[in-house]
């Protein structure tokens, strides 16, 4: 589990649609920064230390995993991504967005360009007060007094307006979803991306047992007699595992994330099974399925075939290295066949065939706003 640390930013803008300006800086800071959990007032003030438009400024606390260095260089890339040109000078001049790093937890830290607490916050009206509303007592770490103390004795004079004009804030998978399960074909990176998910939202993982199965390099060299022994144990493991964990859940989790659901084992049986077997193996399954909790949210991995085979031959597992493209592509049409007939079931499908969401962050920033964008159905 990843540490969590909370960051303050103050984010101000005056050119252009000033509004929707912050609230694309928000929504940005919610994908690549941390969970956006606060976001004060839009307040209007005069340019500060220029002549210019008036700003729109808001402060924001954030819940992150980045370290200082690795939020600021997210910070100005998000600005850049929004169009700030950043001025080369000291003078002043009008932005398209602008956002500082106020406060890190508690810390001080001076590091090359980064300064925390932001060495100017105290100075300003239009920095205080917002923090003033989201974080009024939080401890300036220098001044050792209170945000509200520190506008208190602010000498600044300029005025400063409270606008009725209101942002969205980012709900975050933390909040929206109790419990994920997310499903794909072999080497589709379902249980990858559960791990990462579980690291960055604090998510109780339950993961398959795969390795512990006694018959499936059995199997693997011998399908047709080791097919329905090693169906059975799958699901028998796979029933008791999810009955367990899904109803211990842990209070010190945010949610629950699996890299797999129980139908997994009926469509791995229509593959593998004779019809007679299938047959028997069928009416085990339905006694089971109707005990387990459903997901919030169901998600199918698709990546296509050429995909998968590389990825099984990667990561090097002796008895998946000779599975042949043609199970592969059984094993997506039974999953296929398996989303048309449970339409109560809030299912999201997507492909990761062009994304690599393990080694680049902005993939999984894309995966991670996919899950998060998808409306589910109560």
């Amino acid at each position: 589990m990843k540490i969590q640390r909370t960051t303050y930013l103050s984010l101000g803008s005056n050119l252009g649609n000033k509004l929707e300006n912050l609230q694309l800086a928000v929504n940005l800071i919610a994908q690549n920064v941390g969970r956006v959990t606060k976001i004060s007032s839009v307040y209007k003030t005069k340019s500060w230390g220029f002549k210019s438009d008036d700003f729109f400024n808001i402060c924001i606390e954030v819940a992150t995993n980045l370290n200082p260095e690795n939020l600021l260089d997210t910070v100005l890339r998000i600005e850049e991504k929004l169009g700030r040109v950043r001025n080369t000078t000291d003078i002043y001049k009008a932005r398209i967005i602008d956002i500082d790093v106020l406060l890190f937890d508690d810390e001080i830290i001076f590091y090359n360009n980064l300064k925390v607490p932001h060495p100017k916050m105290l100075e300003r009206k239009f920095v205080l007060v917002p923090l003033t509303e989201i974080a009024s007592n939080v401890k300036h770490p220098i001044a050792k007094k209170t945000i509200l103390m520190c506008l208190q004795s602010c000498e600044d004079s300029s005025e400063i307006e409270e606008t009725n004009l209101q942002l969205k804030r980012p709900v975050s998978l933390v909040e929206k979803y109790n419990y994920i399960a997310i499903e794909g074909n072999i080497g589709a990176g379902k249980t990858t991306l559960a791990k990462m998910i579980g690291d960055d939202f604090n998510a109780k993982l339950v993961l398959e047992r795969f390795a512990d199965n006694p018959f499936l390099p059995k199997y693997y060299a011998d399908m047709e007699r080791y097919a329905f022994p090693l169906e059975m144990s799958f699901l028998a493991d796979r029933y008791q595992q999810l009955t367990d964990d899904l109803a211990q859940f842990d209070l010190f989790k945010n949610f629950i994330v699996s890299d797999y659901y129980i139908f997994k084992s009926l469509i791995f049986a229509q593959i593998s099974l004779p019809k007679e077997e299938y047959t028997l193996y069928r009416r085990m399954f339905d006694v089971m399925y109707k005990e387990i909790t459903k997901p919030d949210l169901y998600i199918y991995l698709y990546q296509n075939t050429e995909r998968l085979l590389d990825n099984i031959k990667k990561r090097g597992r002796d008895y998946e290295q000779k599975i042949a493209p043609d199970y592969l592509e059984k094993i997506h049409q039974g999953y296929s066949n398996f989303i048309k007939t449970e339409p109560n079931l809030n299912t999201l499908i997507i492909d990761v065939s062009e994304y690599e969401f393990v080694n680049t962050n902005e993939d999984y920033a894309t995966v991670i706003k996919l899950i998060n964008d998808y409306s589910i159905s109560e």
